[in-house]
């Protein structure tokens, strides 16, 4: 989406349905200030009045607009879901950490004709890395008669690219699977625009 659409789009909520001077001005304002619409999506109520100089009103209308853009844009599996690919993972799960500031580990847990059993949250970490032990990944993923794992995660800064702590990681997680019996079929980096895998990318045997 072109910068001019988003603006338009931005004015277009601000002014409740018609584009004015004044609420593509405050688009403006809020773009240059947050440089980019994932950036808005961090900022909090407050942060969007007072940098659009917007009304209380005006504010709570676009806070609420990016929430629900947030939340109509994630669509995790289900329980007995199946998933064809890693890019069907990503359209499903990069909306839930637009706004997330910290990286989130979490793992789903798959029983043996590759369905959902449930997702679990791993760990929080940092801006930049998020500390993950294979003790805390496998002990719920047998209680679960997991057969299969994915581990999916998000990178704040919006750049997939795994740092090398996510490829020792990762292959810390696959040698603890092959001991216990556990597959782990991917393990997917979520970025803004575009997300990495680590199955796509032949890495997960190394």
């Amino acid at each position: 989406m072109s910068s001019t659409e988003i603006l338009d789009i931005l004015s277009l909520v601000i002014a409740h349905g018609n584009i004015s001077q004044s609420a593509h001005l405050a688009s403006r304002r809020l773009l240059n200030y947050f440089e980019s619409a994932q950036d808005l999506a961090h900022a909090t109520q407050e942060e969007i009045r007072r940098v659009g100089k917007l009304s209380s009103r005006q504010a709570a209308s676009l806070y609420y607009a990016l929430q629900l853009g947030k939340q109509a844009c994630s669509v995790p599996l289900k329980a007995g879901e199946r998933f064809s690919n890693s890019r069907e993972l990503y359209h499903r799960y990069r909306a839930r950490f637009f706004s997330a500031n910290k990286e989130h580990f979490f793992s789903l847990h798959l029983n043996s004709k590759n369905q959902l059993i449930r997702e679990v949250l791993v760990s929080i970490g940092s801006l930049s890395t998020s500390v993950v032990h294979p003790r805390e990944v496998f002990a719920p993923a047998v209680r679960d008669s997991s057969a299969a794992l994915v581990f999916i995660h998000n990178h704040p800064s919006g750049d997939p690219a795994p740092s090398r702590e996510d490829r020792e990681c990762t292959q810390r997680l696959v040698h603890a699977g092959k001991i216990l019996g556990i597959r782990v079929l991917d393990h997917i980096v979520l970025g803004h625009d575009d997300y990495y895998s680590f199955a796509d990318s032949g890495l997960l045997n190394e």
